[in-house]
C-alpha cells in the first residue's frame, strides 16, 4: 500500500462518527435498561442494579464525587438512597447511537422528597451492548448552572 494511500486510511479511521438515531428496537431497549435501573434504584435493590451495570462501569455524581466500577456504584447509590430517600425518576428525553454498539440516553433525572424539596437535574447514561444486551457503562448526574447575569 502506498503511503498516501495509508494516510487517507489513517485519516478516515480516526474522523469522529457522527451520532445515529437509533433503530425503533434499539431505542426501545435502552429506554427500557433506563426505566429498570430506575426500578432497582427506587426498590434498593443491588442485584437488580449490578446485572444492568458493565463490570467496569463509572458514575459522575452532581456533588462531583466519582465512582469507579460496578462494586462502588452499587455502594455509593445503596447509601445515597439510604441518606436521601427521595423517589427518583428518569424521563429520556433522546437516544442516540454513537457507535453500533454504544448509545447515549439524555434525561431529566428527578429527586422529590418529602415535602416540597425537588431536585431538578439532568443525566446522560452512556450503554455498551454486551452478548447479554444493552447495559449501563457510564451515567454523569449534572445540576442545571444558574443562568448567566
Amino acid at each position: 500500500m502506498t503511503r498516501p494511500a495509508l494516510a487517507c486510511l489513517l485519516i478516515l479511521a480516526c474522523a469522529p462518527a457522527s451520532a445515529q438515531p437509533p433503530t425503533k428496537e434499539d431505542d426501545a431497549a435502552v429506554r427500557e435498561v433506563v426505566r429498570r435501573y430506575v426500578e432497582a434504584r427506587e426498590a434498593r435493590d443491588a442485584k437488580a442494579v449490578e446485572v444492568l451495570l458493565t463490570p467496569d462501569a463509572d458514575q459522575l455524581v452532581s456533588d462531583g464525587t466519582w465512582r469507579r466500577g460496578r462494586e462502588s456504584l452499587i455502594q455509593g447509590m445503596l447509601e445515597s438512597s439510604r441518606k436521601n430517600p427521595a423517589k427518583r425518576t428518569i424521563d429520556v428525553e433522546s437516544v442516540r447511537l454513537l457507535g453500533p454498539d454504544v448509545a447515549l440516553a439524555d434525561g431529566r433525572y428527578t429527586q422529590a422528597g418529602a415535602g416540597a424539596d425537588v431536585r431538578a437535574m439532568w443525566t446522560a447514561i452512556v450503554l455498551a451492548r454486551t452478548p447479554e444486551g444493552w447495559k449501563i457503562a457510564g451515567i454523569r448526574n449534572m445540576l442545571p448552572a444558574p443562568a448567566a447575569k
